[in-house]
């Protein structure tokens, strides 16, 4: 099944404002989701660049995400549990919570935000790395969906 995934910071395939990456503020844009399944027992975001120099790397990761949810707002703060429960893992930078977009000088790399509804809610501490988070979903994705915005640094 598919999710809509929005941002009101940008379109689908256009820039992500400076704010939202190493260059500005570093804050997580805000994103909002529809269609997810109903019988979904949470959902998570994966936040990932498929174009680094080293391979995919990850900018955020956010699960247990309670399935009722509609959105993320701007500025998740980073901190280990968000308020209504959500877990955040960590990043590629090596921290908790949301990194944005910091490519190396080049061509404009892009950044998908991966929206899953689960049929489980994933038992991991708060911290987990993508691969395990990668490992709880497996067999439990009932649906999903992305949004994709670009950034280059000049």
């Amino acid at each position: 099944m598919s999710i809509k995934v929005t941002s009101d910071a940008f379109t689908e395939g256009n820039p992500i404002p400076v704010e939202y990456t190493c260059d500005g503020s570093d804050i997580s844009p805000p994103l909002a989701w529809s269609g997810v399944p109903a019988n979904s027992k949470s959902l998570a975001l994966i936040c990932d660049d498929p174009d680094a120099p080293s391979g995919t790397f990850v900018h955020w990761v956010v699960y247990s995400i309670p399935a009722g949810e509609t959105q993320l707002p701007k500025s998740v703060p980073s901190t280990p549990t968000l308020a209504n429960g959500a877990r955040q893992g960590k990043n590629g930078f090596g921290t908790i919570g949301y990194r944005g977009p910091c490519p190396p000088k080049g061509g404009p790399h892009r950044y998908f935000f991966h929206i899953y509804a689960l049929d489980t809610t994933i038992d991991e501490a708060a911290g987990a790395a993508r691969s395990s988070i990668d490992r709880a979903m497996k067999g439990h994705i009932i649906g999903e969906g992305h949004v994709m915005g670009t950034y280059q640094r000049k």
